[in-house]
């Protein structure tokens, strides 16, 4: 398999994803959300999973994410999907638990230092 995002094909998004084109409905997963992993990658996992968790060693967001893959966002959360249903990441939204409503500074420095990288 070629490495992840190098092939947009659509028949190797389709192989990529096991024939799925949308990820389940109840999955928290938009384009600011934030993803960590919670393990490394193991042998054997599908190289654009492995990608994903060395990716996520620290909270990037969905679209980081695509970005770094290239990959749309649709097939990046169908894949995140798989690895939140695993129990190899977790996900927050990164306004959960602001009480002021107000985005924390440091998230939007992040966010802006990642959107620079693209």
């Amino acid at each position: 398999m070629s490495r992840p995002g190098r092939d947009d094909r659509p028949d190797r998004l389709y192989t990529v994803t096991g024939g799925r084109s949308r990820s389940a409905p109840d999955t928290p997963f938009d384009l600011v959300t934030l993803v960590v992993a919670e393990c490394d990658p193991v042998p054997g996992m599908q190289s654009e999973h492995a990608a994903i968790l060395r990716l996520c060693e620290r909270p990037t967001a969905v679209v980081e994410v695509a970005a770094v893959l290239r990959l749309p966002v649709s097939i990046t959360r169908i894949l995140l999907s798989d690895l939140l249903a695993a129990g190899r990441v977790s996900a927050r939204h990164p306004r959960t638990g602001l009480s002021s409503g107000v985005p924390d500074p440091d998230i939007l420095e992040q966010v802006l230092v990642g959107l620079r990288n693209l």
